[in-house]
């Protein structure tokens, strides 16, 4: 007699039984395919996302191997996947910097500049920093004369946020 396979809500008739997709035999196959599959998605992404889903697979993985039902494998699975997500995903994106793209800009603050226009308290001056001028306020109610030497706080937009340079 020949074998009929037809997938209905996750069952398999196989000769007139029925049987899970989800068999022992497949399941350690499944999860190594599923953590293989998380880390080459993480590989062409770097968004530190899905390799946390590969820490799942393979825990899932390690209880399919001891004969854990699917019921179990599937709550591990989650259950390790969030609790990695949740508990280690900022201190990897911080330690790594990803999702942040630096620019040239980042790399002015916190340098020193020289006023070549005096910066009043609400009013913007100019400064020299980086061979460039640049448009600058304090927020701070200080204002500083041409010639000064101040320090860039931030730059926002086009515009340097200065305060004045603490003598170390």
């Amino acid at each position: 007699m020949e074998k009929v396979y037809l997938l209905y809500f996750l069952e398999v008739r196989k000769g007139g039984k029925m049987d899970s997709v989800f068999s022992w035999l497949d399941m350690p196959v499944f999860w190594l395919a599923a953590a293989i599959i998380f880390v080459v998605i993480e590989g062409l992404t770097m968004g530190l996302t899905t390799i946390w889903f590969a820490g799942g697979a393979v825990v899932a993985l390690a209880a399919s191997l001891l004969g854990a039902g699917l019921a179990v494998q599937l709550v591990l699975f989650f259950a390790v996947s969030i609790v990695l997500l949740l508990s280690t995903r900022k201190i990897f994106v911080k330690k790594l910097h990803t999702g942040r793209t630096k620019t040239n800009v980042d790399a002015l603050i916190g340098k020193e500049a020289i006023v070549i226009r005096p910066i009043r308290p609400m009013e913007g001056g100019l400064i020299k920093l980086g061979g460039q001028e640049w448009t600058a306020v304090c927020r701070e109610n200080v204002s500083f004369e041409t010639g000064e030497k101040v320090k860039v706080k931030a730059i926002e937009g086009v515009k340097a946020i200065v305060e004045p340079l603490k003598e170390e």
